[in-house]
């Protein structure tokens, strides 16, 4: 007989990840328990979202009846349901800065989200974390906070957790969501050592008030203006082998939250570690090099402590094994250029709920019921290594950096079409089979899981490896790349992704409806079948 010791699974953290998890094992009426060292309200970031986590997140809330993660899918419904605390993201903005010198508005790049989506948020993390920890609580997850794990013992009947106050918990199955100091990791040896992966950053990190919009301190003309201001999105300062990140809490008429969040960037090759510099004095060293970000945060102070890391990036030999899974962050990380990272966690709870479900309904808890989601969360860290590796790269060559651009956002339309696509036809057919067959890929972890995307981006971040051993010159990399952009039948040339002058893709009501018929009557199935239905996301 179960006691108050005894589980069906136990969860590892209770960032996001654990919770939306718990939340949904709870509501299918499981016995979990959530464990973490900290306790809500906490700091965290991972702030930015992208309308592929948008669709990934709605998914999630219908496939599994959590409205609470759908609350998360936009700005009106963290507004609503969480705080006022948030910001929002309209679009990603990115300009190109270099030492001592004013930026060049050519060197500039904005990807405005879909209005017909509704805004995407940027996530005030104590709050929306807090939010969906407590909506474990209520689904009936136990809890508790403030708890050290100790020892973990994996048994072929299960896992058994000790804490630092000697109490043992039992479960059937065991998840470790944490992060970087995985219990499950640690003790089970899973991080690769040297990492396999290619990228390599190290980050200096807070929050701020009396930032500015960076609109006010680019200096550009009325002809070099985005379609939306930079500051109603997140803004991406890059240069060298590095960037910062602004995202701003207070860039709405609701808002209530002065805070802002900032941090950057280095590949620790190009800029180590400065021991002589405090964290603070670090950053702004790297801030003075570049006038118009200097002028951006002229009066800005930090509200909180500095944080300053070594290299970011880790990898696991495996996140899956018998009745364990190490999930998302607990087994790699990258980098949050791109803002993949909840993106990254929610496929995976997408991918392992229903798994993981049906194995404690069966008690049947083979590998090979597990196996895609080891493809899947492997997937994810490779895919976005190369894509973040090969950014880092481009950063020395602005029009390599915007083939690569174009070749990332133009597959996060298409990608979230597709995920959007399993979602509208499993609602009308009240089945699930819609969604199984999101894992029916030969490209797990690919955002855009199809032949066409994947020969480009192979070509894509290849290119830029070849460009940083010195076998081929940036610009004719950049030269051919481009060519291939513009002759790409694919390219959803109603948003001009197929157009490298186009610095600003502008996703209008009226090229959405576009995109419809100019799927209708493109020559590739793959085309019709994922974009003539209806308007694309992202």
């Amino acid at each position: 007989m179960p006691t108050d010791r005894d589980y069906d699974v136990i969860i590892i953290g209770t960032g996001l990840s654990g919770t939306m998890l718990g939340s949904i094992l709870a509501r299918h009426d499981f016995r979990v328990l959530l464990l973490d060292g900290t306790q809500h309200p906490r700091f965290a970031v991972g702030e930015s979202t992208i309308g592929q986590t948008l669709t990934v997140l709605r998914l999630i809330a219908e496939r599994y009846d959590v409205p609470e993660i759908g609350h998360l899918a936009s700005l009106q419904g963290v507004l609503r349901h969480v705080s006022s605390a948030h910001g929002q993201k309209s679009n990603f903005g990115f300009a190109f800065h270099h030492d001592g010198q004013e930026p060049d508005p050519r060197e500039t790049n904005m990807f405005r989200i879909p209005s017909s989506m509704g805004q995407a948020a940027h996530y005030f993390r104590q709050d929306t974390d807090a939010f969906m920890f407590h909506a474990a609580v209520r689904y009936g997850c136990a809890a508790r906070q403030n708890y050290r794990v100790e020892k973990l013992d994996l048994t072929a009947d299960g896992a058994s957790v000790t804490g630092a106050d000697g109490s043992t918990y039992h479960a059937r199955y065991l998840v470790d969501a944490s992060g970087f100091r995985s219990p499950l990791a640690n003790q089970l040896g899973l991080r690769e050592r040297p990492s396999r992966l290619k990228h390599h950053a190290r980050s200096i990190f807070t929050h701020m008030v009396g930032v500015q919009p960076a609109d006010e301190h680019l200096g550009f003309g009325p002809q070099d203006q985005p379609p939306v201001p930079y500051n109603s999105g997140t803004m991406h300062h890059i240069f060298e082998r590095g960037w910062m990140w602004v995202i701003p809490f207070d860039n709405h008429d609701a808002a209530t939250n002065p805070l802002c969040s900032i941090g950057i960037q280095l590949d620790p090759r190009r800029y180590p570690l400065r021991a002589d510099l405090t964290a603070e004095e670090e950053f702004f060293a790297h801030v003075d090099r570049f006038p118009a970000v200097r002028r951006q945060l002229a009066g800005a102070r930090s509200v909180r402590e500095w944080v300053r890391t070594d290299r970011m990036q880790y990898s696991s030999s495996a996140t899956v094994g018998p009745r364990w899974c190490l999930m998302s962050h607990a087994g790699g990380f990258i980098d949050p250029l791109f803002s993949r990272g909840l993106s990254n966690t929610c496929e995976v709870i997408n991918a392992l709920s229903w798994r993981l479900i049906e194995a404690l309904r069966e008690d049947d808890f083979t590998a090979e019921r597990f196996a895609y989601v080891e493809r899947l969360e492997q997937g994810l860290l490779d895919y976005n290594d190369r894509l973040v590796n090969a950014a880092f790269i481009a950063f020395s060559n602005y029009d390599l950096w915007n083939c690569l651009f174009r070749t990332w956002a133009a597959g996060s339309v298409i990608g979230g079409k597709h995920v959007l696509n399993a979602l509208v036809a499993a609602k009308r057919s009240g089945d699930d089979g819609p969604c199984r067959e999101l894992d029916d890929t030969a490209y797990p972890g690919l955002w855009c899981p199809t032949d066409f995307y994947a020969e480009l981006f192979e070509d894509l971040v290849t290119s830029c490896e070849a460009v940083e051993a010195g076998q081929v010159d940036a610009q004719a990399a950049a030269d051919r790349l481009a060519g291939r952009i513009r002759d790409a039948d694919w390219m959803l040339p109603p948003l001009d992704f197929n157009r490298p002058e186009v610095r600003f893709i502008d996703p209008t009501e009226d090229k959405m409806r576009r995109i419809s018929t100019w799927a209708a009557q493109h020559p590739r199935p793959a085309i019709r079948r994922l974009l003539a239905a209806a308007a694309p996301t992202h």
